[in-house]
């Protein structure tokens, strides 16, 4: 079973314009409005591919109820906690040129007694046939060691972990030693003190150490330039595909849906690394955050060159 939890999920409004006009009019082409979130957005890409999730966090008011209905509506199994105030809605502007520009809201303020409720929720999830992907920001109210929490509460039980964070969230989960991350070029950077865009071989470096800590995969994402992967013993670097990109927004998390349902269905490293690709690529040609076919990850795994690093 794959648990998804989502801390600060969002309603994905993205729209297209030609180019950003600060201070002045900008006409909008088209709007997509999407339910999002990074384990939402993962529940849908393992939806997409064939495989089943549950999707849980913390939803509020009007938008919640929105994300929760396009959930059921996907026949995506979800059990959120309802609490107070309303669910973000997360702005992207995408322009012609590619430029992305994001503007995200804070969402509700979580209490204490509601994150009590989610751990419990979590504990109950909990076995050794259970990933839980523990991705993205969390809202006002949370504390930043809270997947720090998660991880040593699931653990107990026999579960795996599959974290994708960054900052705070990122350094202090790893205390507790989750079993897969999916860390991006920007977020292994910052996390291995580098003020500047380290090469290839220093992000292996520092992928190297992670493992050192025990941690049994690392995957990371570096977007055109492709992804690197470490796990069972085996160094690999994929190139990045070539496709006709609309968003690179979601590819992070179409690659984070990759490893859990590649988990999920006991794939060998080599299959999991061109799932990865495959998926990832093909997120970045949809419109939003919406996940990729399963005719295109087919075609692109055709495409998925893994080159050994020693």
């Amino acid at each position: 079973m794959i648990v998804t939890v989502t801390m600060n999920p969002a309603i994905d409004k993205t729209v297209d314009i030609d180019a950003l006009e600060r201070g002045g009019l900008n006409r909008i082409q088209h709007v997509e409005l999407d339910a999002g979130g990074k384990g939402i957005n993962v529940s849908k890409t393992i939806h997409a591919l064939g495989g089943k999730s549950v999707a849980t966090g913390f939803i509020a008011g009007n938008a919640g109820n929105i994300i929760r209905g396009v959930l059921d509506q996907w026949q995506i199994a979800n059990d959120f906690i309802e609490v107070s105030g309303e669910t973000r809605t997360n702005t992207k502007v995408f322009e012609k040129s590619g430029e992305l520009t994001e503007l995200n809201e804070p969402g509700p303020t979580v209490e204490e007694e509601d994150i009590k409720a989610l751990l419990h929720k979590l504990e109950g999830y909990a076995d050794q046939d259970t990933l839980f992907v523990l991705a993205g920001s969390v809202p006002q109210g949370v504390p930043k060691d809270i997947y720090y929490k998660i991880t040593e509460l699931v653990h107990q039980r026999g579960a795996k972990v599959l974290l994708d964070a960054d900052g705070e969230l990122f350094t202090k989960a790893l205390k507790a030693v989750p079993d897969i991350i999916k860390p991006n070029r920007v977020e292994l950077e910052q996390y291995a003190g580098m003020d500047y865009i380290a090469s290839e071989q220093e992000l292996l470096s520092a992928a190297e150490k992670l493992m050192e800590k025990g941690i049994g995969t690392v995957a990371v994402s570096m977007g055109k330039s492709g992804a690197v992967f470490l796990m069972e013993g085996m160094k690999v670097k994929c190139p990045g595909l070539k496709v006709k990109a609309h968003s690179t927004v979601g590819a992070g998390d179409a690659m984070v849906a990759a490893l859990s349902y590649s988990w999920s269905e006991g794939k060998l490293p080599e299959d999991t690394m061109k799932m990865c690709m495959a998926v990832s690529a093909g997120a970045v040609t949809t419109i939003g955050t919406k996940p990729p076919s399963m005719d295109v990850v087919s075609s692109l795994l055709e495409q998925v060159v893994l080159e050994e690093v020693k």
